[in-house]
């Protein structure tokens, strides 16, 4: 089933909800440093156009982020992602922190 299939298209034929996202960003690393930084971030826009500029906002790295990737969430192991307007402004985002390299 391609997205365009998808119930939740359906419900929204012009494409004005906004969907969820997902950016890898990619950008200049702090100076002395050679390579290439890169950061994931999630918006919520109605066209990956809004998407590419939002996220860019949210760049925390040096210097200006390029996309490198972007993809948009409808379903994910058989659940359908919905965005409903939240209360507050801004993200909350939970980050495991017992990570260990």
């Amino acid at each position: 089933m391609s997205p365009s299939d998808d119930a939740s298209t359906a419900t929204d034929p012009q494409g004005t909800e906004p969907r969820l996202h997902v950016v890898y960003l990619g950008g200049d690393v702090v100076a002395g440093r050679m390579g290439e930084d890169h950061e994931v971030v999630l918006v919520a826009a109605t066209s990956v156009k809004e998407a590419r500029r939002l996220a860019k906002r949210k760049w925390k790295g040096a210097g200006r982020p390029h996309v490198d990737a972007l993809a948009i969430v409808h379903r994910v192991d058989g659940h359908h992602v919905r965005l409903e307007a939240g209360e507050a402004d801004g993200d909350e985002i939970e980050v495991d922190p017992t990570y260990v390299p």
